[in-house]
């Protein structure tokens, strides 16, 4: 009976009399249900068919998976303005954990190749992921509710990202789809920014700014725009690692759809970043385009670019131009740190944290420091200093151990990254889709100094993704000849895999 349920298709399935009995079966249930329960009880079972119908989509597509963890990870920090005492953060865990239930189960009894995940990134996360763990057991940490949360973004998300990626999300269309995805929330969030800054706030970002925000989003009297992301900081290295991407991808993408819409994420990216006053952000788009230069090989990109990259220095370090705007004024103490109060009260905090943690080389504890310290263990020391950086943050709770093994990752990736653009792709328009995509995480790497952006959503799945891609560079460019040899036009490659 089962297997002339298999040769069925489609509709067709529901003419099969086992599917007719469990349909039978369930709707007496539901009637029974509905009976003694009312209406409460017949809102649930309606809510449940589109979760029913998402779960299946999952299983059936691990992909979907990936791609609403995406969309979660981008609105879940706004929505809890909205909806409060919900730990919405946590529904990035829960999709995740789909995603990967769903491969598995879609590759029951398909013998999987794990070779796929045979790689040097893995195994740097996995030792990483590790040392976070033995982090428990640090005689200093307060908290290990603190850890829990704290360790998702910090080990957590990378290492069952970035496998499952390698597993599912293998395919140019893929890098297209999450290009796409990643373009249409920028835009989103810029014309949201731009509501905030012309139009104002609303009742629940009014009451956020009223009732926490205020402190650091309001400034000389004026607003830090934040959209729907958890701060401005994450607003403008967010955006500004869109901008450039986009603008870059824009640059070597063959289609005119695909260029002007490329275009318009670069343009909304960049005007998101300026929105924001964050002057930490100003580093995304000086180290992107620095190394995107460095990976085109081109001479006359180098030469524009570097006197592009001259010109944006001179104008916001040795001119005042537009010093009456703002936004500018403000991006502009960036490149002038020594007449910057709050750089100098860095540097201060940097300096007690360096007292503290001389005799402590695995640090405070992970989730000891900046918001899981100041909510699970406010009365500790590194969870009443501020770390504002990322690299800090690190130092403080995992030690120098720590953040030297963390900054050899990075830095791994970096290089190995480079190599594989550099000299292993053959196709040109793949290469400056991937060296787009290393440029933007360049660019987080070092906005990251002055801001805790790297393990932050939305901007941590954004980068790991990246990575997953730049490090699966061969095998799409052994695709990339596959399909040139169907007659697949570069125009059209990236929408027709």
């Amino acid at each position: 009976m089962l297997e002339s349920l298999k040769r069925k298709r489609g509709a067709h399935k529901l003419e099969h009399p086992l599917v007719i009995a469990i349909l039978f079966m369930v709707a007496v249930v539901a009637g029974v249900l509905i009976a003694k329960g009312g209406v409460k009880i017949a809102v649930m079972i309606v809510a449940m068919l589109p979760v029913l119908f998402f779960l299946n989509r999952v299983f059936n597509n691990p992909p979907v998976g990936i791609y609403t963890l995406l969309v979660f990870a981008f609105i879940a920090i706004g929505l809890t303005r909205y909806i409060q005492n919900v730990p919405l953060g946590l529904t990035i865990d829960g999709f995740l954990v789909l995603t990967i239930l769903g491969f598995f189960f879609k590759y029951f009894n398909i013998k999987i190749d794990f070779q796929q995940i045979n790689r040097d990134i893995v195994y740097l996360l996995f030792f990483w992921f590790i040392y976070i763990v033995m982090e428990l057991g640090n005689p200093q940490a307060l908290s290990r509710t603190a850890w829990f949360y704290a360790m998702r973004g910090v080990a957590l998300y990378p290492l069952l990202l970035i496998p499952i990626a390698f597993f599912t999300f293998n395919r140019l269309r893929y890098v297209m789809g999450f290009l796409y995805l990643w373009g249409v929330f920028t835009i989103l969030a810029t014309i949201v920014g731009l509501k905030q800054q012309y139009i104002g706030l609303d009742y629940a970002e009014q009451f956020w700014i009223d009732t926490i925000g205020g402190v650091t989003h309001i400034i000389l009297g004026k607003l830090r725009i934040f959209s729907f992301f958890s701060d401005a900081g994450q607003f403008g290295a967010a955006q500004a690692a869109a901008g450039v991407v986009g603008i870059l991808v824009a640059s070597t993408i063959k289609g005119l759809r695909n260029k002007i819409f490329f275009i318009i994420m670069g343009i909304m990216g960049i005007w998101g970043m300026f929105l924001s006053g964050t002057r930490g952000a100003m580093i995304v788009p000086m180290i992107g385009g620095v190394v995107y230069i460095i990976l085109r090989k081109n001479l006359k990109v180098i030469l524009v670019g570097g006197f592009l990259m001259t010109v944006i220095y001179v104008f916001f370090a040795h001119t005042y131009i537009g010093e009456s705007n703002y936004n500018i004024a403000r991006m502009r103490t960036a490149f002038r740190p020594s007449n910057d109060a709050s750089y100098q009260v860095r540097l201060e905090n940097r300096a007690i944290l360096k007292d503290y943690l001389a005799n402590k080389p695995i640090g405070g504890g992970v989730g000891s420091a900046g918001n899981w310290g100041q909510r699970f263990s406010p009365q500790g020391f590194l969870a009443n200093v501020a770390t504002d950086s990322w690299y800090v943050q690190i130092w403080a709770e995992t030690g120098i151990i720590g953040l030297l093994i963390h900054v050899f990752i990075l830095t791994y990736i970096i290089v190995k990254g480079f190599y594989l653009i550099l000299f292993r792709i053959r196709n040109p328009e793949l290469a400056g889709i991937l060296g787009a995509l290393h440029a933007g995480f360049a660019g987080i790497m070092g906005a990251s100094y002055g801001n805790g952006v790297l393990g932050q959503i939305p901007t941590g799945p954004i980068v790991y993704l990246s990575w997953a891609f730049v490090f699966m560079a061969l095998q799409f460019d052994r695709e990339y000849d596959y399909l040139k040899e169907k007659d697949i036009t570069p125009t059209s490659l990236f929408t027709k895999t």
